[in-house]
Formats: C-alpha cells, structure tokens, sequence
C-alpha cells in the first residue's frame, strides 16, 4: 500500500528530524526541505498530501512559499510560527493555510493535526448524493471540487470548500462554530482561537460581491451560520 507523504519545511535541522521521526513511526512517507525553494521543488518532482510549513526561514519564508503553492495547489498546509500574536496566526490563515501551530509545540498534537487534516481530505471525496449544488449564481460542484460565482471559477482552499459544501449541502440549518469545526476539522471543538470564523470572512471575500452583506452565507447573530433555502 502506497503511504501518505508528507512534506516538512523548516530551516532548523532538528525540528525536521524530530518531526520526521514521529510522523514516520506513524507510517507516514517523509520528505524534508530547509527553506520555501526547495520545497517548491520537490512539489514539483514528488507527490505531497500534507505540507507542515514554518513561517521564518532564509531565501524565501513561509509566507511567500505558501502564497506561491496556493497559485496551483490546494495541498493541506499546517503552518509553523515562533510568534504567539493573534495577529499572526490569522495571517497565516489569510493566505491560505489550512492550520498553525506554535512554537514550542507539542509533538502528539502536531502529529493529531496532521492525521486530522488527512482524514478530512478523504472525507471531501465522499458524502456526493447532490453532486452539484446551484444557489443563485453560486455553483458547487462537488465531484470536481469546483465553485464558480457568475460563471467565473473561484479558488478555495480545502478547509473553506469543505465549509461552503457542509452549509450548502444543508440549507436553512444553521451551523454553530463549533459544529462546524468538529464537522470539517473532524475533531472535538476543544479551542478558544478564531479559527472558523477566520475561514468564514476568507470565504466570504471570494464568494460574495459584498462580504460585508453576505447574499449566500449568511450570519445567525449569537448562533451561526447557514445559507437559506
């Protein structure tokens, strides 16, 4: 059986090599870059499933190197960051990121996020009973991973295509933040931090002509979210 690669880019040796450890004991296949470059290059040769990507490295940081994956792939990409701020945090989602996690981390639960990730990346092939929804201008096609807004074809990154499929494909419900996380993430909804809600405005920005007034997914004051039927 074909094992899972996983790609680690961060330009501390060692971090790479305890991750690689752990993530190899768990079966997956592991390559290793020491800045955005060389990962671009492997991308290019090697088939990746998931990219863990740290934010401060030489030649060109993490921030750039997921700008430029996000131009032709929608890979998983777990960022890396030694800064706390929330600031930042929701920087590295804005530019496409799946997750983060910082520095120092615990090993166990970067290998958890990693399995999470994967795990919803299989989920995001299934569940096809309405193989295209159509709301207004808004088309989701979900056997070709596709969303076109007016005919004009909008790119999702994985985490917000899996959001727009959950609430669309269950219309007039209204999804709490935390439902929604435990639906996409498949994981317990365990946190304090903005994540979902970072993902929403993201969304909102590529699928609405005003994100300020949602015409599709719409704000549940003090509840959620949904789209209407």
């Amino acid at each position: 059986m074909k094992k899972t690669t996983v790609l680690i880019v961060d330009d501390d040796s060692e971090i790479r090599n305890f991750i690689n450890i752990f993530l190899s004991n768990e079966g997956y296949h592991v390559l290793e870059a020491e800045n955005g470059l060389q990962a671009l290059e492997i991308i290019k040769s090697s088939p990746v499933q998931l990219i863990i990507l740290d934010v401060m490295m030489p030649l060109m940081d993490g921030i750039k190197t997921c700008l430029k994956i996000r131009e032709t792939s929608n890979i998983p990409i777990i960022m890396l960051s030694a800064k706390e701020e929330d600031i930042d945090k929701i920087t590295g989602l804005t530019i496409g990121a799946d997750d983060y996690v910082t520095k120092p981390f615990s090993l166990l639960e970067l290998v958890a996020r990693v399995k999470a990730h994967l795990r919803r990346q299989s989920y995001i092939v299934k569940d096809l009973e309405e193989e295209v929804i159509s709301i207004g201008d808004l088309i989701i096609d979900k056997a070709q991973h596709q969303v076109t807004v007016k005919g004009k074809e909008v790119s999702l990154t994985p985490l917000e295509f899996a959001i727009l499929e959950l609430v669309a494909s269950n219309r007039g419900h209204v999804f709490s933040v935390d439902k929604i996380y435990e639906r996409v993430w498949k994981e317990s909804a365990n946190f304090s931090d903005n994540t979902v809600v970072v993902h929403i405005r993201n969304l909102r920005e590529k699928i609405e002509e005003n994100p300020r007034e949602p015409q599709y997914l719409k704000t549940v004051w003090g509840v959620g979210y949904k789209i209407e039927k």
